[in-house]
């Protein structure tokens, strides 16, 4: 399978589709409807838990079950204080970085529909140059064109609304695909993408598969703890992005050194259970796929460290996406180690066997 017959037309239509749409943390179902939609003739029948988690089901009456798992919410911002001339404050809902706000278009989100506003910012000129003040939490505000805060109110702006920004998909020199959300609902395109394959391809699993798109991750791996106690797994492999650490400003020597074209990413980690992550570099290196090493310290930070401390400890494994800008709204990411990422994915599922423990004393 090369990156052409696994991304087709039609995958890469819903990939930019699931992208564009706004799924902000604790406010994933209409991205998760979408994502369900394109999963239905892949799967035997879905799993939906109260906070939004969606599970496509591969031999549901099978007992030995794995799960393949990505996460569906996005950063954004709450609505947090509006001034009596109109203006809106906020706070965080995830990692949002302060940094980049400033002159972004943004999505306030009401009962009523979208309300457009701008992070507005002081002109260079107004600004003192011997005290250059950078964007942070405290200073950085959005206008949406209102002369006061009654105006912001009928316009169903209030306190706790969700704020996304609007940046679409694009595709930079045919291979590099760009857009806001690839962390990481690139993860669940990647992990329908391998229930498609093994419909198309007409495999049969010894087990039951679990294509898991978990909602509120950003906040702390809070959707995968739910959903992995209901699915009670006998193992788990997460795919979730990772930094490429070749651009400007990162420090490789804590960092690592992984990069975009370079091929999928393996985690080393106290989470990681080593006889699965074996297994993956096993896989990619008897199916020539390309791959790179990680270091991930005292946790790898994504929904792997929730699935390997439940349920008395279920054998996870981490694949990640090299991806450059992270939590900006331009994340880039390359289309051959999408694909690449989807075929490790579908390769190892065949090596494994019902009953497998993988257990460091059998």
């Amino acid at each position: 399978m090369n990156a052409d017959s696994i991304l087709t037309p039609e995958s890469l239509e819903f990939f930019e589709k699931y992208l564009n749409n706004a799924s902000p943390t604790g406010y994933e179902w209409e991205g998760q409807k979408i994502w369900m939609s394109y999963l239905k003739p892949y799967v035997d029948t879905f799993i939906t838990d109260t906070y939004g988690t969606a599970v496509g089901v591969i031999n549901p009456d099978a007992p030995y079950k794995v799960v393949i798992e990505g996460h569906s919410d996005e950063i954004s911002w709450y609505v947090n204080y509006i001034t009596d001339n109109g203006l809106i404050y906020v706070i965080r809902n995830g990692g949002s970085d302060h940094q980049i706000a400033p002159s972004k278009w943004v999505n306030i989100h009401t009962a009523n529909g979208i309300v457009k506003g701008i992070f507005g910012w002081p002109a260079i000129h107004t600004r003192d140059k011997s005290k250059e003040e950078p964007p942070k939490l405290e200073n950085i505000f959005i206008d949406i064109g209102a002369k006061d805060k009654e105006e912001v109110e009928k316009m169903g702006v209030h306190v706790g609304c969700v704020i996304t920004y609007p940046d679409n998909f694009q595709v930079l020199a045919g291979n590099k695909f760009v857009c806001r959300a690839i962390d990481n609902r690139a993860g669940g395109f990647m992990i329908a993408q391998v229930a498609r394959l093994l419909k198309e391809n007409g495999k049969k699993l010894p087990f039951g598969l679990y294509v898991t798109n978990s909602v509120q991750e950003e906040i702390g791996l809070r959707g995968a703890e739910m959903i992995t106690q209901r699915i009670k797994p006998n193992a788990a492999i997460i795919t979730d992005v990772c930094h490429d650490t070749t651009t400007p400003m990162i420090d490789k020597k804590k960092e690592g050194h992984t990069e975009i074209g370079a091929g999928p990413v393996i985690s080393y980690a106290p989470a990681v259970q080593n006889k699965l992550r074996e297994r993956i570099l096993q896989t990619a290196q008897k199916n020539d796929i390309p791959f790179q090493r990680l270091a991930a310290s005292r946790q790898t930070g994504t929904d792997t460290d929730a699935f390997a401390y439940s349920n008395g400890g279920v054998a996870s494994a981490l694949i990640s996406l090299p991806l450059r800008y992270m939590h900006t709204t331009v994340e880039m990411v390359q289309k051959e180690d999408v694909a690449n990422v989807i075929r490790l994915i579908y390769e190892t599922l065949l090596t494994i066997e019902e009953g497998e423990t993988f257990s460091y004393f059998d």
